[in-house]
């Protein structure tokens, strides 16, 4: 029975361990093109490069000209941190109205925020570009943080409901312990909520970082000034100019691109797997 057992498992370890393995191949493929000489980037079909060529980042770095892709960085880094640190505030803030508060019409309220996640942005699209037309945001941040800041931005509708469902699993004892001690509402948050609260905001801010890095649509719409641009159309410009010509240093730039993501998903996965868990259990 023992060795049937181990045996079960060694099966399940190797299927999961091959499923890992087809999942990650893109991430594999595109590291080894990074530095494989561009004229077998496409042609070969071997994955290890003949030539290992580290002067494709160099050349990536420097393809838009007369820019390089840290200015490209630093206008992403602008815009996501700004986009992540709203999204914590809205989120901890109307989280803790809708799992706390008793006001009036909550339950209208509450539908309307699972309205907000169900409703696809592309049925908006038309009208948001209008509004920030009108507003003279165009080729600014101000269409990604705003909304953001408001709850309406990438995801803000399940950031609130992954928050709120978080805090209705703290004992509301601690609330009314704080409140016979003389603390008002926001000391409450910021004290007690706050720190308790940290699993589903990690989840927050690591779900906020990857969608608005990984957003293509909105930017290519809202930014045309190469100036603003972010790293995502960044890359689209490289392909459209030199990409042809130069595949090793648009793979290089690609995979520079993806770091951040991966680097902040592993350092923050602990917090991530114990936020979403606990978030769907309380309540």
């Amino acid at each position: 029975m023992k060795s049937g057992k181990v045996i079960r498992q060694v099966i399940v370890y190797v299927l999961i361990s091959l499923l890992g393995l087809i999942m990650l191949y893109p991430l594999i493929w595109m590291m080894f093109a990074a530095v494989k000489p561009s004229s077998e980037v496409l042609t070969s079909p071997r994955l290890f490069p003949s030539k290992i060529r580290l002067d494709n980042f160099a050349a990536g770095w420097r393809m838009v000209r007369p820019y390089t892709f840290g200015k490209f960085f630093i206008n992403t880094f602008v815009l996501v941190i700004g986009c992540v640190i709203c999204s914590l505030v809205i989120s901890l803030f109307v989280g803790y109205a809708f799992a706390r508060v008793d006001f009036r019409f909550k339950s209208l309220w509450y539908s309307i925020l699972f309205l907000t996640i169900m409703l696809p942005a592309t049925a908006t699209l038309v009208s948001r570009y209008v509004v920030f037309s009108k507003l003279g945001w165009l080729n600014t941040y101000l269409p990604f943080i705003i909304p953001a800041a408001l709850g309406v931005g990438h995801g803000g509708g399940f950031f609130i409901y992954l928050v709120a469902q978080f805090i209705k699993g703290i004992p509301k004892e601690l609330d009314e312990a704080a409140k016979i001690d003389g603390c008002s509402t926001l000391s409450i948050i910021l004290r007690i909520i706050f720190p308790l609260c940290k699993p589903s905001l990690f989840s927050v801010a690591i779900f906020a970082f990857m969608w608005n890095w990984d957003d293509f649509q909105n930017q290519l719409i809202y930014l045309t000034k190469v100036d603003h641009y972010t790293v995502a159309l960044a890359m689209r410009t490289t392909i459209d100019a030199t990409g042809a010509d130069n595949w090793g240093a648009v793979m290089a730039m690609a995979l520079c691109s993806v770091l951040p993501a991966i680097v902040m998903f592993f350092c923050l996965q602990k917090y991530f797997v114990d936020g979403v868990s606990t978030s769907g259990l309380k309540g």
